[in-house]
This record gives C-alpha cells, structure tokens and sequence, in this order.
C-alpha cells in the first residue's frame, strides 16, 4: 500500500479531488488474482469504506467496521474528506489522525488489509465517488444524535383542535399539518443527519450508519435504506 517515508506502519495515501481516476495499488493487485475478484477462488475479497475524522463516534463506528464486517483479507479503507482550500497545517494534522487510526485497525485485527486516504473536496460528492471509484461494497458512517427540536417534534403529539366533544372520537389529523410536520423536521436536521441520510439513499453500496448507545444501554443503533434506528446488542 502506499506509504508515507518508506514505513510500513504508514497507511496514508494523499489525494485531491482532481486525482486520476484509478483504483489504490492493494486493490489492483487484487484484480490481478482472478477468479472474479477472488484470491485463489477462495472468498470474494471485499471493500469495506468508512468516513472518519476527529471525533470519538467516527472512531466507534470504525472499530464496529473492523470487527463486524471486516473479514480476513478483505480491505478497509479509511476516508478522511477535508473541505476544499483546507491549509497546511489543518492537512498535515489530517494525515497524522488517518495514520494514527490505520495503525490502530492493523493492531486490533492484523489480517485486515487497511489504508487510509485524505482528499480535499466536497465531502458528499467526494464520499460518493471514492465508493463508486474503489467499487466499495460497504460504506459506514457514524451517526449522529437527531437535533433535540427534531426529537421534540417527533415524539410530541400536535395539538388536536378537531376532537369532536359529542362522541369523543378524534378526526383524523389534516394531511398538509403531517406535510408541515415533515418539512420543519427536515429543515431543523444538521448539516450530519443530511449528510448520513444522503449517503444511505444514494451511495452504490449498502451503507450503514452506526452509533453506540451509552454505557448504560450497550449495543449500536444501525440504520441503512431499509432500517431506521435498528439496536443491535453486540
């Protein structure tokens, strides 16, 4: 893999989003095995994708990657999107954490191939073409707490000014107060709910976005395209 000084415990690969579109040397070497993307007609040797930064939920959701969907031989890569014009120090800081953070996944679990890239761009556009480029299988992210007004608002029932005191049977609640509903829930979301839940939808792999419960609880919630807020206990 590409390294930084000659060492093997470097797994930076540098990029911007003007690169040329081609994939890492680990993975070519890969295609080069035959058999379908198969080292010795064994397993499908696959690519595992997650977006990491500083934060101690990226970290979590890149050890639940290593040890939940990572298998023997198969790759992890670990990205690290800056925004665009991010000045030096900022980038060299970016290539120390993605060091620090492949060191620590060759540790944990040495059989996992493991490489981390930094690439300047938009982070949406440029997550969705490194899946797309790399042919990433799997793509994990951390998820975010929902905004508290985005929780309020889902958990709080409006105020029914249509129950019909002779019979006490609620009317339904109007359609156009469930359209209002959902659209101040999508404008109050943050920047990092969009993000996730635009990844979900539109990334060429199965996603899933990960967040350990707290200590009292145990467990992770999981969301993908087809489950919202799934606890697995593990």
């Amino acid at each position: 893999m590409g390294s930084s000084g000659g060492s093997s415990e470097h797994f930076l690969r540098n990029l911007s989003s003007s690169d040329p579109d081609f994939p890492p040397q680990e993975w070519a070497q890969q295609a080069e095995c035959g058999g379908g993307g198969r080292r010795g007609g064994s397993r499908r040797v696959v690519r595992v994708m997650v977006v990491v930064d500083q934060s101690s939920s990226a970290k979590h959701a890149m050890m639940w990657a290593l040890t939940h969907v990572a298998s023997k031989s198969d790759f992890l890569t670990l990205l690290h999107v800056l925004p665009p014009g991010t000045g030096r120090g900022s980038s060299e800081e970016a290539s120390a954490l993605a060091n620090s953070l492949g060191s620590l996944c060759k540790a944990c679990k040495p059989e996992v191939e493991v490489e981390a890239l930094v690439i300047q761009g938009p982070k949406l556009s440029t997550v969705l073409s490194q899946v797309k480029k790399l042919e990433a299988s799997v793509l994990v992210l951390s998820q975010p707490k929902p905004s508290p007004f985005c929780w309020y608002t889902l958990s709080s029932p409006l105020p029914d000014h249509t129950t019909h005191r002779a019979c006490h049977v609620r009317a339904p609640r109007p359609l156009v107060t469930d359209q209002l509903c959902c659209s101040v829930q999508s404008f109050m979301r943050s920047s990092s709910e969009e993000f996730v839940e635009e990844c979900i939808s539109r990334a060429e792999c199965l996603t899933m976005a990960v967040r350990r419960q707290s200590n009292g609880v145990g467990g992770y919630l999981i969301s993908t395209r087809w489950q919202k807020n799934f606890w697995l206990l593990a």
